[in-house]
């Protein structure tokens, strides 16, 4: 199969600089890199032809070369090693070379994971807050062996591979030059300890699992899907590196009375005919007790009335949100005969059948509905 183009490979023109040559083969091979694209079947030859056009196009002899006689210009000089990448040792090296040896395993102390926990709590506790112990299962250092993972009475000895370092570095001679190259040390993998005889408690890990009681405290103000950081209660950290952290997610339970709006609660409360018409004072229930409110005559059914400062405290501690009460006048399903005459008698007052009411009548009417609907 004939090969495509160098420049067209790499996306470039005939005259793009040698900046813009090294800028496009970045781009292109970071995309097609097989260790990126372990499904696509075609990324390693499309990284291979990307290498082979950048190899060509950034040697100043053999870019000059091709430009003049094309493929046949370089070929036979060294390029056909390109299936197996020649000295490169494979993939993965050449793209360590080119962008910092991402994929290698790190060697120095490395702060531990994080875990997350889930909380679940009242709508009054997310309101004032509280305190609680959480159970959290996590890795800690092995009490057995101080983390060390060497059996008591013996202590892990320094690897004479990597000298300690972790890495083994090598010199390689590429179409770029000599590149010396690091590598995570095979004997240690990376540790730089050897340990001859691992503890029997953590098996030469260093860490055990357990499970740890943590207080966590919850701050007045929550709401659900507050996320709250424990600095230091992750997981253990490896080689000596600090404790990952604990994150703690608010889950607040559905209330039966309230319903939160930010900094606000809403609640109904139902009344009856005789109330609403007449006007009467209320025991609201709140997030602290009972408090009471007063209901004009006349309120008609989903009125709104606000409690100042009856809310949620909001969480920066400065404020705190009102409680709104919608009053529902509640219609009697079963009404004895006395309260169907008072009704018919209310009917007729109200001028239903009547055009004359009795301005007297009133005041005896409402007496005698307030007697019957509240005893």
């Amino acid at each position: 199969m004939s090969k495509r183009d160098y420049y067209e490979v790499l996306g470039v023109a005939k005259g793009a600089s040698m900046d813009e040559i090294k800028k496009a083969y970045r781009k292109l091979a970071r995309q097609y890199h097989p260790d990126a694209n372990p499904d696509n079947p075609n990324a390693e030859a499309r990284f291979k032809e990307l290498s082979e056009a950048y190899m060509v196009l950034s040697d100043p002899e053999k870019r000059s070369n091709y430009d003049r006689y094309g493929h046949a210009g370089v070929d036979g000089q060294g390029f056909g090693g390109f299936n197996g990448f020649g000295d490169f040792g494979g993939l993965g090296d050449i793209f360590d070379m080119f962008f910092g040896g991402g994929g290698r395993r790190r060697s120095g102390p490395e702060k531990g994971a994080d875990i997350r926990s889930d909380l679940e709590i009242t709508l009054k506790e997310a309101a004032f807050g509280l305190e609680r112990e959480i159970k959290v299962p996590r890795t800690e250092s092995c009490s057995t062996c101080g983390g060390s993972g060497a059996a008591a009475g013996t202590r892990p000895s320094t690897c004479s591979a990597c000298n300690g370092t972790g890495q083994v570095q090598f010199a390689q001679n590429t179409p770029f030059g000599r590149v010396v190259q690091s590598h995570t040390c095979d004997r240690c993998r990376g540790t730089g300890k050897i340990i001859e005889k691992p503890c029997p408690t953590c098996r030469g890990t260093g860490q055990t699992r357990r499970t740890r009681s943590i207080s966590v405290k919850v701050p007045a103000g929550v709401d659900n899907g507050s996320r709250l950081r424990v600095s230091g209660e992750g997981e253990a950290g490896l080689r000596g590196g600090p404790r990952g952290d604990l994150y703690v997610y608010i889950h607040v339970k559905p209330d039966r009375v309230f319903k939160r709006d930010g900094d606000d609660l809403i609640c109904e409360m139902p009344i009856s005919f005789v109330q609403a018409a007449l006007g009467d004072e209320l025991e609201i229930p709140t997030l602290e007790g009972t408090a009471k409110l007063k209901i004009p005559e006349g309120t008609q059914s989903g009125t709104v009335f606000r409690m100042r400062g009856k809310g949620v405290p909001n969480v920066s501690g400065y404020s705190r949100g009102d409680q709104h009460v919608v009053v529902r006048v509640v219609t009697p399903t079963k009404l004895s005969d006395k309260q169907k005459t008072l009704l018919k008698e209310f009917s007729n007052l109200g001028g239903e059948h009547t055009k004359n009411i009795n301005p007297g009548a009133d005041k005896s009417f409402f007496e005698k509905m307030k007697d019957a609907f509240m005893g």
